[in-house]
């Protein structure tokens, strides 16, 4: 079970799942980047709290809008980043159809978190 295609059209699917969430959804993220990278590694999965076994899919690095307080931004500060990590996607799919439906997956589970939301009121949510 697993999938790859070129690092352009995975990029590619990415923007067009991005740009088919709703308007309100997209409209409300603030100074954040979606990049994709091939896979993870160690050091982001000891970031992020991951066990070595585990396989990260995507990872949100930045302060979440609930964090934000009233200084954030006087200085500049530097963009949160949404990642998603190619291999490791492609590795959970066994179709394009499928690819397609789990990146928007974890561009969504990835985005609650920059909303505030915890891993468990995700899971409780559905992602």
């Amino acid at each position: 079970m697993s999938i790859q295609v070129d690092p352009k059209e995975f990029e590619e699917i990415a923007h067009e799942e991005f740009d088919a969430l709703p308007a309100a959804f997209r409209n409300r993220l603030e100074n954040v980047h979606i990049v994709v990278e091939e896979t993870d590694s160690r050091s982001r999965k000891r970031r992020a709290g991951v066990y070595r076994s585990s396989m990260l899919l995507g990872l949100y690095e930045g302060v979440p809008l609930s964090r934000r307080g009233t200084g954030y931004g006087v200085y500049p500060v530097v963009p949160d980043r949404i990642t998603l990590f190619q291999r490791n996607i492609e590795h959970t799919v066994s179709s394009q159809e499928e690819l397609r439906e789990r990146i928007r997956e974890v561009m969504v589970h990835e985005i609650a978190h920059h909303f505030g939301m915890s891993e468990k009121e995700i899971r409780d949510a559905g992602y």
